[in-house]
């Protein structure tokens, strides 16, 4: 039997045991858009803290991560830094934020920020402002799974065909189960996933170079630039420390800013699990080191690959592996695309319609439940015209994202601890902030210092927010301390 039969076996195996634990998920929560949306705000630390690593690390860890190393050596360290610096502020934000949810019912972020700062305009830009940035995330998703695949069936199942199957799979237990689907496959997944990376990670620099430091002897002899910070860029030259310290700064601002991560915080049965989860997160980001190691173990075995993202893939085929080992690497990296793919596709309708069309068209639970699962399978039908179609590497697509994503970080920040700040002034700066970051996407030569263009939308987005603030009408304080200062329920006061 020919080797790209059994691994699509495997890989068909492993989508039915996880289609069947997502559909699973959902018959214990409610038929209510809480329930879809938030899982009646009844996770426990075990799914918090897998829902949170998986979803986080994903596909461009999976893939991108030692693609970056193979191309580009130190630069992919960006990656490894950015995590620890994002999720610490949300020890503070993310139970003051679950709390207010809780008080107000609220299951998105925009609900959040228009609770605060009042404003239908606010709620539309937010969701447009999310939904820009989430569909180049689905993208990088599907675009992995179908990378995957294709490598490891020698071309028999293409992209096109990868990406549909296994994200079709996803759309299925999404549609069914919502969040709830999300975080039990996440689980299922994000063990999965750290298993297969260490493996694979210890394994390939001995079967390739005889141990990890002999490995690193040999490219610092004939490839020194790579170990030396800042890295590369796309092209060969030095990355400028200006490049990489702006990407781990945008990079670390947005993290929790993502709407399908920041969410989650409505998710959580109380407090302490969010703080518990946050104090476990860094060790999980450790399987990032296996994951460079499989990068820097191509770089000397195979020099000329043309896709630095396939390096993964070719060298699994490279080293003639046992076809089950093949076969779980394949699953492990679906564990990683797919761990994300469902949250994207999940945040991304729930926004459109919580935010984009709810404030604007009275409904029953019933009808937004049905038009969330509608726009999911839209969304889902845009990444993948763009997955299939050739594009920038998958860091670079995720650090695009980062870049608009990351001018929701001042409104939030300004909710919870600035009494002063205004609905108009909010409004002002995240429209000058995204349009500064969209320009300087569009026009890089503009900006010094190679910095990300979201770095230059903060810059821009913070004085506007606070002088405009410092010039409108303050909002009263009786609603200001709703959310400065919410008062603790009884379960809270447990803890």
């Amino acid at each position: 039997m020919s080797q790209w039969v059994v691994v699509t076996g495997m890989i068909s195996a492993y989508l039915l045991v996880t289609l069947a634990i997502g559909l699973r998920a959902g018959r214990g929560t409610s038929a209510t858009v809480d329930g879809y949306v938030a899982g009646d705000r009844n996770f426990g630390l075990l799914v918090m803290y897998f829902v949170t690593g998986a979803t986080v690390f994903s596909a461009f860890a999976f893939l991108g991560g030692p693609g970056w190393a193979y191309s580009r050596g130190a630069a992919a360290f960006y990656i490894l830094s950015y995590g620890v610096l994002g999720i610490a502020p949300w020890y503070v934000m993310g139970p003051k934020i679950a709390r207010i949810g809780r008080q107000l019912r609220l299951v998105t972020q925009a609900q959040f920020l228009t609770a605060r700062f009042p404003s239908k305009t606010l709620s539309i830009i937010i969701a447009l402002v999310s939904v820009v940035a989430l569909i180049p995330y689905i993208t990088l998703q599907m675009k992995g799974a179908g990378i995957v695949i294709e490598a490891v069936t020698n071309g028999h199942v293409p992209l096109w065909l990868g990406s549909l199957v296994s994200y079709g799979i996803v759309m299925i237990y999404v549609l069914t189960s919502g969040v709830a689907a999300v975080g039990w496959t996440n689980t299922f997944q994000g063990i999965f996933m750290i298993v297969i990376a260490w493996a694979l990670g210890l394994y390939l620099p001995y079967a390739l170079y005889g141990g990890i430091g002999p490995m690193f002897l040999e490219i610092a002899e004939n490839h020194p630039n790579l170990l030396a910070l800042p890295g590369l860029t796309a092209q060969g030259t030095p990355w400028s420390w200006g490049g990489y310290t702006s990407a781990i700064i945008i990079s670390a601002v947005g993290l929790t800013m993502w709407p399908h991560i920041f969410m989650k915080a409505f998710t959580a049965r109380d407090e302490k699990i969010i703080r518990r989860t946050v104090v476990l997160f860094p060790t999980f980001q450790l399987f990032l080191v296996p994951v460079f190691l499989i990068g820097f173990a191509g770089v000397m075995a195979l020099p000329n690959v043309d896709r630095p993202d396939f390096i993964l893939p070719e060298l699994i085929l490279t080293v003639d592996l046992p076809l089950v080992v093949v076969g779980l690497f394949c699953a492990g990296a679906l564990s990683a695309s797919m761990s994300t793919g469902d949250a994207l596709l999940h945040a991304t309708a729930s926004v459109a319609v919580e935010d984009g069309v709810r404030p604007f068209l009275a409904m029953s639970e019933h009808t937004q439940r049905w038009l969330i699962r509608v726009l999911m399978v839209l969304a889902g039908a845009v990444a993948y015209f763009f997955a299939v179609s050739e594009g920038q590497s998958l860091v670079v697509l995720l650090l695009t994202s980062y870049g608009v994503i990351a001018q929701l970080a001042p409104p939030v920040v300004a909710a919870l601890f600035w009494a002063r700040a205004t609905t108009v002034g909010v409004l002002t700066g995240l429209i000058a902030g995204a349009g500064t970051a969209l320009f300087g996407f569009f026009n890089p030569e503009l900006i010094p210092w190679g910095l990300h263009e979201g770095v230059m939308g903060l810059i821009v987005h913070v004085p506007v927010l606070i002088g405009v603030s410092w010039l409108t009408k303050p909002q009263p304080r009786a609603h200001t301390e709703k959310f400065l200062n919410p008062v603790l329920s009884p379960s809270d006061k447990s803890q």
